[in-house]
């Protein structure tokens, strides 16, 4: 379901008006989704009073890996395109949710995770490039790609986090509100010293209330419901469905065409995601 909410962004975004800078909309929506989470949980309000000290220091990394996210990507997608920078930040989350997992001594990767998490970045690649792999070269920026990796390595450190603390016993709304809550703190001068009329246009409205709202708020606490039952790592490599639902958005909703090398990638997606998700049957 978080997926399903997240893959309108890349729609909803393309509606902002111009004069909209990148940066300058997901600071918008951090801000306000990060404060609807924070002040519609009283949990996230006393977590960082009842906490430890050890996890107090865990809510302030989460929030500054928060913030990191869209100060990365939608820059990079100004540099390097949305496809590459999608491709890049969501494919490699997961490995670097699998290398802070295994640094931290928390948990040791899996080979059914390792193998579904290369096949959905597969089919992933195939599936948001193929328009370009199919007309042409796709436009990479060093820096653009590197911004990407960034977030990449952002949205995988706040997942393991907010992972860690609800798995300690901590309410999952209260979490995410807390970390979301600080980000939208530290993420409210980009805001503030960006051009804001866009913001008075009605569609720009529209826009940011969306992102705020849908992709934000409501998608983030479905998301950690979801790290409660499922580890981060497992987490971040079942959002790869996001390209997916933004493809099939396009195609239903905007009329677009997919060549065969993203329908093939769609399918191998797919795959990957129902091998990581069904449960194995065991041998008595």
């Amino acid at each position: 379901m978080t997926a399903l909410l997240w893959g309108t962004t890349g729609t909803a975004s393309s509606l902002a008006p111009k004069g909209a800078g990148p940066a300058a909309i997901g600071a918008a929506a951090l801000t306000l989704g990060g404060l609807l989470l924070f002040f519609s949980s009283r949990a996230a309000r006393v977590l960082p009073r009842t906490c430890t000290a050890r996890e107090r220091r865990l809510l302030a990394m989460g929030a500054v890996a928060v913030t990191g996210y869209p100060l990365s990507f939608y820059p990079a997608v100004a540099r390097t395109g949305v496809a590459v920078a999608t491709v890049i930040a969501l494919g490699s989350a997961p490995v670097f949710a699998g290398l802070l997992a295994w640094l931290s001594r928390q948990a040791r990767p899996t080979a059914r995770w390792a193998w579904a998490t290369v096949i959905a970045v597969l089919g992933c690649a195939l599936l948001v490039l193929g328009p370009q792999l199919t007309g042409g070269s796709a436009a990479v920026n060093p820096l653009g790609v590197l911004l990407a990796a960034v977030s990449g390595f952002s949205y995988a450190a706040y997942s393991l986090i907010g992972g860690t603390l609800i798995g300690a016993g901590h309410a999952s709304d209260g979490v995410m509100g807390a970390m979301f809550g600080g980000a939208a703190v530290l993420v409210l001068p980009v805001l503030l010293l960006s051009d804001e009329r866009w913001l008075l246009d009605p569609r720009g409205l529209a826009v940011v209330l969306h992102l705020g709202v849908v992709t934000t708020f409501l998608a983030y606490r479905l998301f950690g419901l979801g790290l409660r039952h499922t580890s981060a790592q497992v987490a971040t490599t079942l959002t790869l469905a996001e390209p997916a639902v933004a493809a099939v958005l396009g195609v239903a909703a905007l009329g677009e065409r997919l060549p065969v090398a993203s329908w093939c990638g769609l399918a191998v997606l797919a795959a990957a995601l129902a091998f990581l998700t069904v449960p194995v049957r065991r041998r008595n």
